[in-house]
């Protein structure tokens, strides 16, 4: 099986890079850029119909939904190649994985809707969980590519747009974790906590949570704001549970409020920044800044 992957970012570069490492590939990216740490590992697509002309499989893992419509369904899109199966790895709900469904069929080509979540750490190491929804045959056939990056797989469904829900649900969870405990720890600091010692306890209590375990220790605390989140793409997912929400009749003010706390972060542009600096608006109200004050033992 040849597998063709259209996306290089900070996500599908490195699963493209263990796919690769598997098996026969085809990489495109619109920079030309990000195909150049594929010389050698992998063929270079000179377009995402030139990737399906040369795939059993293609793999989409794109930055907006206007990106996918472009290379996926638009122009050539990837009609009229070899490949038969597109898996949607992007989070984009499911309104878009059901539209290019739907486009694609009329191709002959099956969709298979298959979100991650990990982050770029968990990228690297093939560890990330994958959520799939679409043919469950199909799906079989693929599942050693989804297993060559993903530490665990779970088949939600046969409806595409059904892995979409769910990991709208938990990009939204992960995010109002990172809010919430961002603002709890800055009042800490506020009346005189360390930070470190803050996380110590919570970490051992009912608070802990992934923000407390790994994104405000590594990443919050050290200054560095580097988890590798992009915010623009935070709060496109942020959107995406919303219109997912309203999409089923369901009010969200939770939601609204936790997207409302990214956009704060990114009110004055969101190039370059990261997830954590949703902490950055709530130390400018306090007058604090949450950092490590003491070596990490």
């Amino acid at each position: 099986m040849t597998i063709g992957f259209i996306g290089l970012g900070a996500i599908g570069g490195p699963i493209a890079g263990r796919l690769a490492a598997h098996t026969d590939a085809v990489v495109y990216d619109i920079r030309a850029e990000a195909t150049v740490a594929f010389q050698g590992k992998a063929a270079v697509g000179l377009s995402p119909a030139d990737v399906a002309a040369r795939s059993d499989v293609v793999f989409g893992c794109l930055s907006t939904l206007s990106a996918y419509r472009e290379a996926i369904v638009e122009s050539q899109g990837i009609f009229g190649g070899r490949a038969k199966v597109y898996v949607h790895l992007g989070t984009t709900g499911g309104a878009l994985a059901r539209e290019l469904e739907a486009a694609l069929a009329v191709h002959g080509i099956v969709t298979i809707d298959a979100p991650i979540t990990g982050g770029v750490a968990r990228a690297k190491d093939g560890t990330l969980t994958s959520m799939v929804s679409g043919p469950r045959a199909v799906v079989d056939r693929i599942m050693p590519a989804l297993q060559s990056y993903s530490g665990k797989v779970v088949w939600v469904g046969e409806k595409v747009g059904a892995a979409q829900t769910m990991k709208v649900v938990n990009n939204m969870m992960s995010a109002a974790n990172l809010a919430v405990a961002a603002e709890c720890l800055v009042l800490g600091v506020k009346a005189g906590l360390d930070p470190d010692t803050m996380l110590e306890v919570v970490n051992a209590g009912s608070g802990q949570s992934n923000a407390t375990l790994t994104k405000l220790p590594d990443h919050i605390l050290t200054g560095g704001f580097d988890f590798g989140g992009s915010l623009a793409i935070t709060l496109k997912d942020l959107q995406a549970f919303l219109d997912e929400a309203s999409g089923f009749g369901i009010d969200s003010p939770i939601g609204t409020l936790v997207r409302r706390a990214y956009a704060r972060a990114g009110a004055d542009g969101v190039d370059g920044l990261d997830m954590t600096t949703v902490i950055r608006p709530m130390e400018q109200d306090a007058g604090v800044e949450v950092r490590r004050r003491r070596p990490r033992s």
